[in-house]
């Protein structure tokens, strides 16, 4: 018994299973109910089919049959011909019963199916937004990408829905078999026997083959995805240096195996059907050679005949169906894999709790013995850090390239933790516990910023919904950002579109907007994370004295590796090549 429960805790199956919501898994009960009715109605259309030949054909032995007796005297039946209109009555019925059943539990089946898809793609993005950042850095976004809209698909069509098919396909299956064997055992037997042999015989042949078009499609579908990303992320690089075919190859390259993997894929899932209805028709055949020879009666062997063949006509469909969800299951293991890892990624349960705003910051950040370094085999970025920065004061951070720079200011932002060492806050400790309450109160203004392709003032406010936005804030962070004259001078002033990541706009309107974004969250600490290394050098003046004219409140981080953009910051910290931190003012990094 132990072994068993360790053989279903194992299972991919049965893991798949707890990672389904409650609600999905009562709906999940009400549609295998619904599948035994309508097993159970399966069956009383197959059985209903034998006193309706009978009738047919010999209606007096019908009046005469003890099971018939007590439905012809409540009818109050005299003569053969009148038990004709209610028994055909009755038969219709039930194939209407037993069909719209059928119909009704196909539709829920595809309805459950794509739903939990959908709270599986949703989970799937929501568990990979509330990673750290350190998981993200070490992760493609377009596996992620692939992941929320392709592969839970994959796993939609090919994991829960011939899941849902081959269960109601069984249900269906020993309500069927069981009437026949009523009938006719042996026929029955040997027919299963045969079919039955010929599907096993055939998925034997072609596990692996659906196995390695599983890995196929998931690994290849992973590179579509990542170059679909490059080559429309750099499409300015791809046009200029004409590296259209490299793009287009590589996809190619990605696109045709996963193609034909799925065509493989789907003529095995369907192939043996027209097999086996060509070894069903001739079973009829024989069985109809036999009955018509051996028995006496020919009048007996209709009916028995006919309801053979309609239970026939009813199961090799249905174990069609039980084969092909088999093989779909095989093909689809690969991305059911990465879905379910994608599944039970771990959340820390401090970053779901609602931001308390407790965090208060009203004299400095203090960085105490910090050191850092990514990995214990890659070198120390950071060593031994110990240094006060005041509320109100503008820093500047320079030094070389991957001298630590932005990973210092992640740091103070708490978007990645230090090796050893603490970050204070007003002496109180960042931490997990708090770190929501810290990012409440702080901004970044990158490089490259990040623009939706919506209007000014939602780009300001991002992640707020439109109807919640506080117009009067936004217009005020827009004017303490210095954009208020260019907005002004748009036909739509702040509902004008920026096209997709502000292709409308320049450099320095872009940065402009990201500056207003951090005002409009009122933010008490500032990050400008080499906000103006792009832009030109008039460009560049404007942005910087926008910085400057920032209130004495906020608390300013420039980093930045252009001397003349430190030009206003009263402590300017320079990061050295032994990893540690030297504090300078201007005039001596000017000389220096």
């Amino acid at each position: 018994m132990n072994y068993l429960f360790k053989l279903a805790e194992n299972n991919y199956y049965y893991q798949l299973w707890k990672l389904i919501k409650s609600e999905r898994k009562k709906q999940s009960y009400r549609v295998v109910f619904l599948m035994v009715i309508s097993s159970i109605s399966e069956v009383v259309s197959i059985g209903a089919l034998l006193p309706f030949l009978g009738v047919i054909s010999s209606p007096e032995l019908v009046l005469e049959h003890e099971l018939m007796k007590p439905l012809i005297s409540y009818l109050e039946i005299s003569n053969a011909d009148q038990i004709l209109l209610p028994v055909s009555i009755i038969f219709v019925s039930a194939i209407i019963i037993a069909n719209s059943l059928r119909l009704l539990v196909s539709y829920l089946n595809y309805k459950l199916s794509y739903a939990v898809g959908a709270d599986f793609s949703v989970d799937i993005y929501r568990l990979t937004l509330y990673q750290d950042y350190l998981s993200h850095l070490n992760r493609n976004s377009s596996e992620v990408i692939n992941g929320v809209i392709n592969k839970t698909t994959l796993v939609t069509r090919g994991v829960i829905t011939p899941l849902l098919y081959l269960f109601s396909s069984v249900i269906m299956l020993i309500g069927i078999l069981a009437t026949l064997l009523l009938i006719d055992p042996l026929i029955t037997l040997i027919s299963i026997l045969i079919i039955g042999f010929i599907y096993a015989i055939i998925l034997f042949f072609t596990k692996n083959i659906l196995k390695n078009n599983s890995e196929i499609i998931s690994n290849k579908s992973n590179l579509m995805f990542k170059t679909l990303q490059e080559g429309m992320g750099a499409i300015r690089d791809v046009i200029i240096d004409n590296r259209q075919n490299f793009y287009c190859d590589v996809f190619k390259g990605a696109d045709l195996p996963v193609r034909r993997a799925s065509v493989i894929n789907s003529f095995i899932s369907v192939a043996p059907r027209y097999v086996v209805e060509a070894i069903g028709v001739t079973l009829i055949a024989v069985l109809a050679y036999f009955l018509t020879t051996q028995s006496e009666s020919r009048e007996l062997t209709i009916p028995v005949l006919g309801v053979m063949a309609m239970g026939a006509q009813r199961l090799l469909p249905i174990m069609q169906q039980i084969y092909a969800s088999i093989s779909t299951l095989r093909g689809t293991r690969k991305p059911l894999l990465d879905v379910m890892n994608f599944l039970n990624q771990t959340v820390n349960d401090d970053v779901l709790k609602p931001k308390s705003c407790r965090m208060k910051f009203n004299s400095f950040i203090e960085l105490r013995s910090l050191s850092f370094q990514y990995t214990t085999d890659s070198p120390t970025i950071l060593k031994n850090i110990n240094l006060k920065l005041p509320k109100g004061s503008k820093v500047g951070i320079i030094g070389k390239t991957g001298s630590g720079k932005s990973t210092l200011a992640d740091i103070i932002m708490g978007l990645i933790q230090p090796t050893s060492g603490s970050v204070l806050i007003d002496g109180k400790l960042l931490s997990k516990e708090n770190i929501r309450d810290w990012h409440s109160i702080i901004a970044h203004v990158p490089q490259n910023i990040f623009l939706s392709d919506s209007s000014i003032i939602e780009n300001v406010a991002l992640g707020i919904p439109k109807d919640e936005i506080d117009f009067d804030r936004a217009i005020r962070a827009i004017k303490e950002a210095s954009l208020s004259d260019f907005v002004s001078s748009l036909p739509e002033k702040h509902l004008t579109l920026v096209g997709e990541m502000g292709a409308h706009l320049s450099g320095g309107q872009r940065q402009r907007i990201g500056i207003a974004r951090a005002l409009y969250k009122r933010s008490k600490l500032i990050v400008f994370d080499e906000a103006t290394s792009a832009l030109d050098n008039e460009t560049e003046k404007l942005i910087t004295n926008t910085i400057n004219q920032l209130s004495d409140r906020l608390t300013v981080l420039v980093i930045s590796h252009k001397i003349s953009t430190l030009e206003s910051c009263n402590l300017i910290l320079k990061l050295n090549d032994d990893s540690s931190i030297s504090i300078i003012d201007y005039e001596s990094l000017i000389n220096n």
